[in-house]
């Protein structure tokens, strides 16, 4: 059964989450706990934080004291030995209460690299801090001139005794102005192919030769700490290799299935958000002697939306069964990250655009996520880059 308990922002859980893989009584004591500590802790900090630019330090910390970061990393490591169920949840919840932190991407796409690729030694020097939120993460993929064609890299790495000696910039890096430690990809190979010459290498806070450039303004997801990071003769020991070298690529490559995932969630959960508030605003606004959600134009626009998104929604569902199973989803997950996030960004703009002039208010809540959501066609690989993964596996491309 769904969960239909109220959350303390008013709104019901109309599309059915957990499918009968993550919606267990201990799942839902699980979320039932995490949505509390969001709408008492977090929530009422949200416009102070969106306003400034940033999240404080302690909020990380408290995740991970509650144990919302990395809740499937196993207790040996500072975990909580749940599982990727639990990741989604917290998703889950985050995008409903409109906590926009970026735990997800620290969570489920960093600290998997650590993880699965690392070595013993790195596991027990880095992962708890990543579960206590002491050791904040970052991935640096993107440069100036290599988005999306991650084998276009140029930052390089070359060995000098016992280190690697990194040059380069990076941008667009989340979690990149307040980051503890940052996966790197650099190239330390240029003979022959060019995606076999990248390596991951974990740069830590201070190292010498690492600078942190400003934040970057950008139009959404003000409180990610995005920012340029630059690498000049900086110094790193070879033993903070993540991985074998020249390996980065297909390392990336692999997790780019539970990074997609994961945006699809984001996205998903975000239009389901958007289409709550939005009903409730339709219901209660209105016009010419009545509320403005009983006028036929409106009403089929949000029947509409409601059709779409609960076509995301079931998409998703068997998507996260079938990952949780082992099966690769890298088609169906090129299918859900673009088709999911287009879905949602129509949503937010028929939702504002049935907000009238107070979708335009920076004080209601539509505004912030038209704003984030846009985002979520070129984040994790853009729509035009999964149409192509698409078409190539139809022999189009």
């Amino acid at each position: 059964m769904p969960d239909t308990t109220p959350p303390a922002n008013g709104r019901t859980d109309r599309f059915v989450r957990g499918a009968g893989v993550y919606d267990s009584p201990e799942h839902e004591r699980f979320r039932t706990a995490l949505r509390r500590f969001l709408a008492t802790e977090l929530v009422p900090h949200l416009a102070e934080w969106e306003a400034q630019r940033e999240v404080p330090r302690w909020v990380w910390r408290r995740f991970g004291e509650l144990g919302y970061l990395c809740p499937w990393l196993e207790e040996e490591y500072g975990g909580s030995g749940g599982d990727f169920t639990h990741s989604v949840i917290v998703m889950e919840e985050m995008a409903l209460a409109g906590v926009d932190v970026e735990v997800s991407l620290h969570s489920d796409i960093i600290a998997p690299y650590i993880h699965q690729f690392g070595t013993p030694e790195q596991k027990r020097r880095w992962l708890p801090g990543c579960a206590s939120g002491e050791t904040l993460l970052a991935i640096a993929m993107t440069e100036p001139d290599a988005g999306s064609d991650l084998a276009a890299i140029r930052t390089r790495a070359v060995k000098d005794g016992n280190d690697y000696i990194i040059d380069g910039s990076k941008t667009f890096i989340s979690n990149g102005a307040h980051c503890d430690l940052v996966i790197v990809a650099c190239r330390t190979d240029s003979e022959g192919p060019a995606h076999k010459g990248i390596t991951l290498i974990a740069v830590e806070n201070g190292a010498p030769g690492f600078t942190k450039g400003r934040k970057l303004n950008k139009l959404g997801h003000h409180t990610h700490g995005t920012a340029e990071l630059f690498f000049e003769s900086c110094r790193v020991p070879q033993t903070n290799r993540i991985g074998a070298e020249g390996r980065g690529f297909y390392y990336m490559m692999r997790q780019l299935q539970r990074e997609r995932l994961v945006a699809a969630i984001g996205s998903q959960v975000n239009a389901e958000a958007m289409f709550e508030l939005t009903l409730q605003y339709v219901k209660a606004r209105q016009a010419f002697g009545q509320p403005i959600g009983r006028f036929q134009y409106i009403a089929f626009k949000m029947a509409e939306m409601e059709t779409e998104i609960e076509l995301g929604r079931t998409f998703l569902n068997d998507l996260i069964r079938d990952f949780l199973h082992g099966t690769d989803i890298t088609r169906k997950v090129s299918m859900a990250k673009w088709w999911i996030a287009e879905m949602a960004n129509r949503v937010a703009y028929q939702c504002t655009q049935l907000h009238g002039g107070y979708g335009y208010m920076e004080e209601y809540e539509i505004t912030r996520r038209f704003r984030n959501v846009r985002m979520d066609t070129i984040a994790a690989g853009t729509t035009e880059i999964m149409k192509m993964i698409l078409a190539k596996g139809l022999g189009l491309q």
